[in-house]
């Protein structure tokens, strides 16, 4: 416990805590984003489950898998063909905000389907895949960035790293 002497000390402290906390924040969100992308990349090419609202991927078209083993591309290997849509799976930061996605303009086709094809949706699923892992990081952010890193009992769920 941090003894403060007067009001100037306590409104030093309490600014001190306010820049703490915003770059616990930014950084835990940071991770965030980058563990949704990542997981949003680890998807493509193998057959989802359902999961929360989603349903799980449809098996490809026979007439897909026949273009992919004439051109060479792996089979039963859903939105994989050279591995190009995967990497283009992507974040970016600014303030409190993160954007997860990809800029391939196939990726709502993707997502969310067309009139001949079933939707294979990676984004959502990702998130939810991540919903532990959001709120362990950024509950951590939030705890150690307003205590400034001072120890938390264990039983809270919060150790002193970030």
């Amino acid at each position: 416990m941090k003894e403060l002497d007067g009001f100037l000390a306590a409104a030093l402290q309490f600014a001190a805590l306010e820049v703490t906390l915003h770059k616990r924040l930014a950084d835990g969100l940071e991770n965030v984003a980058e563990s949704i992308a990542q997981t949003a990349k680890d998807e493509i090419g193998f057959y989802q489950p359902a999961v929360g609202p989603f349903q799980d991927w449809a098996p490809l078209a026979e007439s897909t898998e026949e273009d992919k083993a004439r051109k060479g591309f792996p089979l039963e290997a859903p939105l994989l063909r050279t591995g190009e849509f995967r990497d283009t799976w992507e974040h970016e930061i600014s303030g409190f905000e993160a954007v997860v996605g990809s800029k391939d303009k196939r990726a709502p086709w993707f997502e969310f389907g067309t009139v001949n094809m079933p939707p294979r949706p990676v984004l959502g699923p990702a998130v939810i895949h991540n919903e532990r892992t959001i709120r362990r990081i950024l509950g951590r952010a939030a705890v150690t960035g307003i205590t400034e890193g001072t120890a938390i009992h264990s039983v809270m769920g919060y150790d002193r790293q970030i």
